[in-house]
């Protein structure tokens, strides 16, 4: 489910808890000739400005089969309805929908998603709106690495998230956060896209946890999660 002008392209796969961005919900129903099927509560995010929105539900517990249909349109073109295409859970257990679009040119883009649950003849849908530039989230920074450019001074240098398509037009920017493993507070350094994807700290001896996130450079929605912590130590010199 997720909304993007334009092709769109879907997977589902289950884990709610790790997309960020929340839908407004507009409404929220039932049709039954039976037992009906829980409402999917959906929320979304933007993993990648403007191409793919990532949605998510909770797959409720000892439901039997139930099968999704999800579609959006922009909400000034409702009449233009077009439908996510789903890739069925696997070994996860919560449901995730991509959507991408060919349109990269418009901005404060506004859409509507409709997530319906069909079971044994009844069925349950969850309408819900968002403004795409709101939940942008990119994916964490990969490939962090944390080496000695000398005997004070580290070299910190990222990769940005491989699923953002289009850091030409859309750069990224992003913040360090590092602490001692022993003492924990954390501290954090803010770097804009001209500093690349490196940065020299100069710290004291200890051993130090390193982590990255990931940020739209005009600040639209929220920072990456951390990046998987990257420890070194810094010996004392005689």
């Amino acid at each position: 489910m997720a909304a993007i002008a334009g092709r769109v392209c879907v997977t589902v796969v289950l884990l709610v808890s790790v997309l960020g961005g929340q839908a407004l919900d507009l409404l929220m129903g039932t049709t039954t000739s039976g037992s009906s099927p829980s409402t999917p509560t959906v929320r979304c995010r933007c993993a990648s400005y403007p191409n793919v929105t990532l949605c998510s539900w909770p797959e409720p517990p000892h439901q039997p089969p139930t099968h999704y249909v999800a579609t959006y349109s922009e909400r000034h073109r409702q009449s233009d309805t077009k439908h996510c295409h789903l890739i069925q859970p696997g070994s996860s257990s919560s449901d995730v929908i991509s959507a991408s679009s060919s349109s990269s040119d418009r901005l404060l883009t506004d859409y509507i998603i409709n997530v319906t649950a069909v079971y044994s003849g009844s069925s349950s849908f969850h309408l819900s709106s968002f403004m795409l530039e709101d939940i942008v989230k990119p994916e964490p920074p990969v490939d962090v690495t944390v080496s000695p450019r000398d005997s004070k001074r580290l070299l910190v240098q990222w990769s940005p998230p491989p699923t953002w398509a289009h850091l030409d037009i859309f750069p990224l920017k992003y913040q360090i956060k590092y602490q001692r493993e022993s003492r924990g507070i954390p501290r954090s350094y803010n770097l804009g896209p001209i500093e690349s994807n490196w940065v020299v700290l100069k710290l004291k001896p200890g051993a130090y946890l390193f982590q990255v996130c990931a940020k739209e450079l005009l600040n639209l929605g929220e920072c990456s999660d951390w990046s998987s912590p990257v420890k070194i130590t810094i010996p004392r010199t005689r």
